[in-house]
C-alpha cells in the first residue's frame, strides 16, 4: 500500500519534499504531527490531521503524536494576528489528559506498528537557558528566522509585533523534530498548510545533526466558497461531547455541507476504500445528495462518539424532526439520549428547591410533588441554559401559544394556561418535552 498514493487521491497534499515517497517505500517509517493543548478538545480542524496519522498507519507505518506540552506553554505565531494569551501550566496539562484520550478513539496503540504519544515538554526538562541557547539557538540564524512568513507578518504590523516569547516557538518546534529524530528514529514531520514554514525549520534541525528528514502538509479544509469549514453558527465543532453535543455534531454534517463540498468531505473525512467512495459519489451525488450527507455524518458519528451514542443521536433526530411524534416515544427514550438532548442551547432549567410564589411558599420540586404546579407559571420559571434565548417569557406568551393550539407537553396539546404539571408528566423522573409550534422544540430539565 502507498500512502503517498493514498493522500494524492484524497486530495490532502498541498507541500511535500522532494524524495518522501521513495522513502516512504523503504519499510516501516515514524512521522509525528504535534497538536499544542490551547483548549479543552480536539476540533473537526485537528481531525483533519489526524486523518493523515491514521492513513499513515494503515499504510503500514508508525504514527507520533505529540503534545505540545512545552510549545504550548509558548504559542504559535502562525496565522495569529496578535499575541496569544499565555494559559496557566496547570490548564495545559489538564488539556494534554483530555487529548490522550480523544486520540484513543482514532488511532491504534497496540499491534505491529502502535501509535505512540509522547510530550515535547521532557525534551526540555533537564534544560537550562544556557543549554537550550547553545545547543539548539547555535544551530539557527536570526535571518534564518526572520524570513518565515508567520514572523514577517507580525513585524510588520507595528501596533502588534511579535514578542520574544513567541517568535521562539519555531526554535523549540524545529528541536522536536531533530529529538524525535535522534531518539525514535521519526523521519517525518505532517501537519496543516500554515505549519509549512515551523516543519521546514524541522528539517533544518536534523539536517544540522546530520541526518536527512522529510515534511508534508495537507491543505486547510475549505468549503466551494473559500470560507474555512469546521465552525457552526456557534463557533468550533469540538469532538468532546461536552463542548459539542452529538447531537450538533451529526447535525453539522448533515447542514453544513454543500453538494458541490460532498466529495471532498468523504475524501477527507471517511475511512472507507476509494472504491466504496467512488460508488456511493456515482450512486447518489446528483440524486440523492442527503443520502450521502447521512453516510458520513453516521461514520463520524460512530468514530468519535461511539454506535451507542449515534443510535440515540437517531432517535433524538426523531424528536426534533417527526411532525406525529408520540407519548410512547418519548416514554421509551433511553436517559442517555434526554441528556444528550439536553445539552441544546434552549434546554429549560428549573431548579426544584426555588421556592415559587404559591400561598404556602412551597418549592417547584414540592409543588410538582404535591398539588402540581400550574403550566403558566412553571414554564415562565424556567432559565435557559447559557444565558440563551428565552422563547416563552411570559405568561401571555402561554395563552397565545395555547389560544393559537401550539403548545404541547409531552406530545399532548395544552388546553388551559392553568393545568398542572406534576411529577407524573416528568418523564425518567426530570425531563419534560415541550412544544410551541411546528419548530420550536425542547427539553425542560428538573435539577
Amino acid at each position: 500500500m502507498n500512502f503517498i498514493k493514498e493522500l494524492e487521491w484524497r486530495g490532502m497534499i498541498q507541500d511535500m519534499t522532494p524524495g518522501l515517497e521513495e522513502e516512504l517505500q523503504k519499510g516501516n517509517a515514524k512521522a509525528y504531527i504535534g497538536y499544542d493543548p490551547t483548549a479543552s478538545s480536539l476540533t473537526i480542524g485537528n481531525l483533519v490531521t489526524i486523518m493523515l496519522l491514521k492513513h499513515l498507519q494503515l499504510n503500514g507505518h508508525t504514527p507520533i503524536v505529540l503534545m505540545g506540552g512545552a510549545t504550548g506553554k509558548i504559542g504559535d505565531p502562525s496565522g495569529k494576528d496578535a499575541e496569544r494569551k499565555l494559559l496557566d501550566f496547570d490548564i495545559i496539562d489538564r488539556n494534554i489528559e483530555k487529548f490522550k484520550k480523544q486520540f484513543k478513539k482514532f488511532l491504534d496503540f497496540e499491534g505491529e506498528n502502535a501509535a505512540l504519544i509522547l510530550n515535547n515538554e521532557s525534551f526540555y526538562s533537564d534544560m537550562d537557558v544556557f543549554t537550550f541557547l547553545r545547543k539548539i539557538g547555535k544551530n539557527i540564524t536570526v535571518n534564518y528566522m526572520m524570513a518565515k512568513e508567520s514572523v514577517k507578518n507580525r513585524i510588520e504590523n507595528r501596533d502588534q509585533g511579535i514578542s520574544f516569547t513567541e517568535f521562539s516557538y519555531q526554535i523549540i518546534q524545529g528541536y522536536d523534530f531533530q529529538y524525535l529524530f535522534e531518539n525514535e528514529d521519526c523521519i517525518l514531520q505532517m501537519g496543516g498548510s500554515d505549519q509549512w514554514g515551523n516543519i521546514i525549520t524541522g528539517t533544518h534541525f536534523v539536517g544540522k545533526a546530520g541526518g536527512k528528514a522529510f515534511g508534508l502538509t495537507c491543505p486547510l479544509l475549505t468549503k466551494s466558497d473559500g470560507s474555512k469549514f469546521g465552525k457552526s453558527e456557534g463557533g468550533n465543532i469540538w469532538l468532546d461531547a461536552e463542548k459539542t453535543s452529538p447531537y450538533q455534531f451529526y447535525q453539522f454534517w448533515i447542514n453544513s455541507v454543500n453538494n458541490e463540498d460532498i466529495p471532498k468531505m468523504f475524501k477527507t473525512f471517511s475511512l472507507k476504500s476509494r472504491s466504496e467512495i467512488e460508488e456511493l459519489l456515482e450512486e447518489y451525488h446528483e440524486n440523492n445528495p442527503q443520502h450521502l450527507l447521512r453516510v458520513l455524518a453516521e461514520e463520524l458519528t460512530i468514530r468519535v462518539h461511539s454506535h451507542e451514542v449515534y443510535e440515540s443521536v437517531l432517535k433524538i433526530t426523531e424528536i426534533m424532526h417527526n411532525k406525529k411524534l408520540h407519548l410512547d416515544f418519548l416514554h421509551n427514550l433511553s436517559k442517555e439520549a434526554y441528556e444528550m438532548l439536553g445539552k441544546e442551547p434552549n434546554t429549560l432549567l428549573f431548579n426544584s428547591k426555588e421556592k415559587m410564589q404559591d400561598e404556602d411558599e412551597l418549592t417547584i420540586g414540592e409543588l410538582l410533588t404535591s398539588k402540581g404546579l400550574p403550566l403558566d407559571d412553571f414554564l415562565v420559571a424556567g432559565k435557559v441554559k447559557d444565558n440563551g434565548q428565552k422563547k416563552i417569557n411570559s405568561k401571555s406568551d402561554v395563552r397565545r401559544a395555547i389560544k393559537g393550539n401550539a403548545l404541547s407537553i409531552n406530545t399532548i396539546k395544552a388546553k388551559e394556561h392553568n393545568q398542572l404539571i406534576t411529577k407524573n408528566d416528568l418523564l425518567h423522573n426530570r425531563y419534560i418535552f415541550i412544544q410551541n409550534g411546528k419548530k420550536d422544540k425542547f427539553i425542560a430539565i428538573i435539577n
